[in-house]
């Protein structure tokens, strides 16, 4: 059965600043990977190094944000080339949704083909909820895509999502494969009425 996602939370991590490209996200030498399996170690692999240089940390190092669930950016995420390697780095890091003010839009339908929900809030609402997640780690940050919000603790913030994306993440229609199994029984049965086809029956 396709898989439906409506609502998940966890705690955050946020990573600040505008304009974030994908090979920030995933340098290219990590791109000759033959399986996406790996990459989350990789992920910010340059920034985390270069603040490290500077006795700095990149929240993806810092343990108070270690096994976070919501990835919480600024604007024009995802910007840069197309790579799908970008998302599948995060995801495999353990993200399982996004919230920004806005993000590429091929980085975008990326995340959507693989079931990583993005949800889009204003500026002042991403910063408020880096601030409250900065603030406090351990707060749960609850990423609801059918009602469209997003609830950091008690706090509720408007979020957007194009309809036709968030009717796929609800119903499961993001998910081609499962979809493609769930009707299996009826692409045998049509195939059975097909004369070339049931010779090889």
């Amino acid at each position: 059965m396709p898989s439906q996602i409506k609502l998940l939370a966890g705690r955050a991590v946020p990573v600040r600043g505008n304009d974030i490209d994908t090979d920030r996200i995933i340098p290219a030498r990590f791109l000759r990977c033959v399986t996406f399996d790996g990459l989350g170690e990789h992920a910010f692999e340059d920034d985390r190094r270069g603040l490290k240089a500077q006795g700095k940390t990149h929240p993806f190092d810092e343990a108070r944000f270690a096994g976070a669930a919501v990835l919480v950016v600024n604007s024009n995420f995802g910007c840069g080339s197309s790579r799908e390697h970008a998302p599948q780095a995060i995801a495999k890091w353990g993200i399982k949704a996004i919230v920004g003010v806005s993000f590429s839009e091929i980085f975008y339908g990326n995340c959507v083909a693989m079931g990583l929900p993005i949800l889009r809030v204003t500026v002042a609402d991403s910063e408020a909820i880096q601030a409250l997640v900065e603030a406090d780690p351990r707060v749960e940050v609850a990423v609801d895509v059918e009602a469209l919000q997003v609830r950091v603790g008690a706090k509720l913030f408007a979020a957007q999502m194009a309809d036709g994306i968030r009717k796929q993440f609800v119903t499961g229609a993001w998910d081609a494969t499962g979809e493609l199994i769930d009707g299996l029984p009826q692409v045998k049965a049509k195939a059975a009425t097909v004369p070339y086809l049931r010779a090889f029956a």
